[in-house]
């Protein structure tokens, strides 16, 4: 099975972020593929980034960089589930990932983004090159959600269309795909 982390990288209170991403985590379990390990980054509530030494010496000072750390290395692959704030990711998904550098290196990521009329394409546009220059291989296909807020029932669950279905399920395909062509690479280092 392929480790899949979920992230959300979404913290204000009354977000509509978490039912999305639950949502993913509920198709993910029941593809059958996954091993899924949901971070919730309100839950995690890691401090703005302080460690003394570069992430890539892996030089950790902070348990709870070291927690972060060992979670993010058992990792396969990543879905990372975030709005967009002012044209750009959620300053709690950056912080989470500048935390780290070698534990992303040559792991399959794909996005599922939301936000109002863009559906978070420019969040996403701005996070494809950190995560590139950690090593990460995106996916070529991502959820994107448009005013996401119509799509939460009663109950707080999100209701997905057929076509944000259909695109998650290409999105987890690709992961698997992915993985599958960079494992033997993580292995021989």
């Amino acid at each position: 099975m392929v480790k899949l982390m979920i992230i959300l990288g979404s913290v204000r209170e009354g977000r509509v972020g978490l039912p999305i991403a639950e949502w993913v985590r509920d198709r993910a379990e029941a593809d059958g593929r996954f091993e899924v390990d949901f971070v919730d980054l309100k839950e995690l509530a890691l401090p703005l980034m302080a460690e003394p030494n570069h992430p890539r010496l892996r030089q950790y000072t902070m348990p709870h960089t070291f927690a972060w750390s060992e979670r993010v290395d058992a990792a396969d692959a990543f879905i990372m589930a975030f709005p967009e704030y002012n044209h750009s990711y959620s300053p709690a998904i950056k912080n989470a990932i500048d935390y780290l550098n070698a534990e992303w290196d040559l792991k399959p990521v794909g996005f599922v983004n939301w936000g109002g009329a863009s559906s978070g394409t420019r969040s996403q546009a701005a996070l494809r090159p950190v995560v590139t220059s950690l090593g990460m291989v995106l996916t070529h296909r991502m959820v994107e959600i448009s005013g996401p807020q119509s799509q939460v029932d009663d109950d707080g669950r999100f209701i997905a269309d057929e076509k944000q279905n259909g695109v998650l399920t290409r999105e987890l395909d690709e992961l698997f795909a992915l993985d599958r062509a960079l494992r033997p690479l993580r292995e021989a280092r």
